[in-house]
This record gives C-alpha cells, structure tokens and sequence, in this order.
C-alpha cells in the first residue's frame, strides 16, 4: 500500500494549466475521461536511457494527461488563500513550474506502476455539471484499491477536478503540504523547493 500511496501522490503531487493542447469530443463521458487518462499515464515511460524519439513520445502524452484534468482549478486550489495573493507573473512562474514537474517526476512515476494494474470501473454517480468515477484497482500483493475520481463539466467537456484514496483528498493533502512550506519558510521557498525537484529530475 504505501508503494501505491506514493505512485498516487506523485501522480497528484505537480498540477499546471499550461501544457494541456488536446481537444476532446463533447460526446465523451466521465468514465471515457478516466479511462482515456489512465490509459494515457501507463503508456508513459521511466526510463533513464530513453532516446530522444521516446523523449518526445513520453512529453506528448504527458501533455494528453494534463488536459484530461481542469488544471487550472487544481492550481488554484492547491495554493488557496495564497493564489490571489500572487502577481499575474508569478501565477504563470507557479503553474508552469507544476505543470513541468508532473511531466518530469509525476506521471513517469505513475506510469510504472499503472503498467501492471488491472483496473476495475464501478458505476458513475451524476449530478448535474459534476460527476463521481469510482475505479478499483487490483494489485497482485496489496489486493484492491479503491480510488475516487471527481470531475466537473466545463465547457461541455468532462475534466478531473480531484482523486481520493482511501477517502482522502490528494488536492487537500497536496495543499496541505503547499501551506507547511509557505508557512514556515514563506512561498519563496516553495518556489525554490520545486525547481530545486525539477532539476533533480531532468539530471
């Protein structure tokens, strides 16, 4: 469990809203959003000796993941009441620094470990623009895993909005870390933090 734990916190851990291009049909539904996003992260490799040709393979279906989620409401959300206290240069510093993380330490991660899963759906609950996707996923050694996948309706098109495990939210818990940092050594620091992150990985 705490192997997964961390594959899922990774996945959730960097959010930006400035690298997602692709389109979708308004047709599509919630469970088709989750499926698509799911099956987009496993074709993502980890790999340390990829050549260039699987470099750019693996940005552009990082880039396909992030537009399946609304990023910029997860970017907004994880930094709360310090969002509005941000200049608009520094909005776009903080998002585009996120959106890179997730494409260089989250989804490969992810991608790893959702390769092997075989991945349950349970029926989805409506309501109005917004949508509940409950997905189970089976582990040859920790058994089933319940994860709860959130969207919301936006502009006709179905994006993920949050994911819970085991009844936790992964944008509150990323939140929460956001606001220890902040609070103890200013958002400075947590900017310093994550590019320190982002140049560990593309080393």
């Amino acid at each position: 469990m705490i192997r997964f734990r961390q594959s899922i916190f990774l996945w959730v851990l960097f959010l930006g809203i400035f690298a997602a291009h692709a389109v979708f049909a308004d047709s599509a539904s919630p469970k088709d959003r989750v499926k698509e996003l799911l099956d987009t992260i496993k074709e993502i490799k980890a790999d340390d000796k990829l050549s260039p040709e699987q470099q750019q393979e693996n940005r552009k279906r990082s880039d396909r993941a992030l537009a399946y989620l609304d990023l910029k409401e997860l970017s907004r959300k994880t930094l709360e009441k310090y969002w509005e206290k941000r200049t608009d240069p520094e909005k776009e510093q903080f998002s585009k620094l996120l959106s890179e993380l997730f494409v260089y330490v989250a989804f490969p991660n992810s991608g790893k470990f959702f390769a092997d899963l075989k991945i349950e759906f349970a029926e989805t609950e409506m309501d109005k623009s917004t949508a509940l996707v409950p997905v189970t996923v089976i582990h040859n050694e920790e058994g089933e895993i319940g994860i709860d996948f959130f969207l919301k309706q936006n502009s006709q098109t179905w994006k993920v909005v949050d994911v819970h495990l085991d009844g936790v939210s992964m944008r509150n818990n990323l939140r929460n870390q956001f606001y220890s940092v902040i609070g103890k050594k200013g958002y400075d620091e947590l900017v310093r933090r994550m590019e320190k992150k982002l140049q560990e990985s593309k080393a």
